[in-house]
C-alpha cells in the first residue's frame, strides 16, 4: 500500500532529482547506458533540434539490462539512433562502463582518443538520476560545462512506462542515497539536499522503500540526513 503521504514525498524526491537545466548547444551529447531506451530518445530529439552534433552512447550490461539489451546498453541505445535516421557517422559507442563513473570517465577518454574537443556536454540519463549524473561528471570531468537532460516528463508518466510504481520509488530512494554517500567516497560532488527532501527520504526508508539501497551504506546515509 502506497500512502498519500508516501506520494508527497516520492514527488518531492522526483522534482530534486531533476536539475532543471535549460538545453543548449554544446559540443557533444551523451546518453547514460540503462534499461531505459527513453535515454536514447531524449538523446536523438535533442540531436534533431541541433544541441549536439554528436551522440555518444555509453554502458555495458548489468543483471537488470543483460536480458533486454543482450549486445549492451550502448550498442542498443546506438541501434534506435540509427532506427530513429541518425546517421551512423553522428554516433560513438562506449560498451565497457558498468556505472556512472565509469560512463564519464570512459566517454571522457574515448573522445579525446577520437581528437574530439570538448568544452561543454549535454548529459543525458534517466528523469531521476539527472542530479547523480551531474555531480558524477562535476567531478571527473570538472574543466567541461555540465547540461542535464532528460526526457520530459511527470512522475506519473514516468512511472506508467515502468509498469511498477514501487520499483520506481525505490529507485528514486536509492539514488538520493547516492547523493548523500557517494561525495565523501571521492565519487562525485556534495550538493546541497534541502531538510524537506531527507525528511521524505527517512520517511520512505522507514516505509520499507529499501530494495535500491547500498546496503553497506544504508545507515551512514541515514546518519548523513541527521547532521
Amino acid at each position: 500500500m502506497i500512502s498519500t503521504q508516501d506520494w508527497a514525498d516520492t514527488r518531492l524526491i522526483w522534482d530534486y532529482h531533476q536539475m532543471g537545466h535549460a538545453p543548449q548547444p554544446c559540443s557533444v551529447a551523451i546518453g547514460l547506458g540503462s534499461h531505459d531506451l527513453g535515454v536514447a530518445d531524449a538523446a536523438v530529439d535533442l540531436y534533431r533540434r541541433g544541441m549536439a552534433p554528436l551522440l555518444v552512447f555509453t554502458g555495458a550490461t548489468s543483471p537488470t539490462t543483460r536480458e533486454r539489451m543482450p549486445r549492451g546498453e550502448a550498442v542498443h541505445y546506438r541501434e534506435r539512433a540509427l532506427e530513429l535516421g541518425v546517421p551512423s557517422s553522428a554516433v560513438l559507442v562506449e560498451p565497457r562502463a558498468r556505472n556512472t563513473g565509469e560512463n564519464i570517465s570512459f566517454c571522457r577518454e574515448l573522445l579525446r582518443e577520437a581528437g574530439i574537443d570538448v568544452s561543454s556536454v549535454l548529459l543525458i540519463s534517466k528523469p531521476y538520476e539527472e542530479r547523480r549524473a551531474y555531480a558524477t561528471a562535476r567531478k571527473l570531468w570538472p574543466e567541461v560545462e555540465i547540461v542535464s537532460a532528460s526526457s520530459p516528463m511527470t512522475l506519473d508518466e514516468y512511472i506508467d512506462t515502468i509498469g511498477d510504481a514501487r520499483l520506481v520509488i525505490d529507485m528514486l530512494v536509492g539514488a538520493l542515497q547516492r547523493l548523500l554517500v557517494y561525495p565523501k567516497q571521492g565519487f562525485m560532488i556534495s550538493q546541497h539536499v534541502p531538510d524537506n527532501v531527507t525528511e521524505a527520504y527517512e520517511r520512505l526508508c522507514r516505509q520499507g522503500f529499501t530494495s535500491r539501497l547500498l546496503r553497506d551504506t544504508a545507515s551512514q546515509a541515514r546518519s548523513q540526513t541527521r547532521r
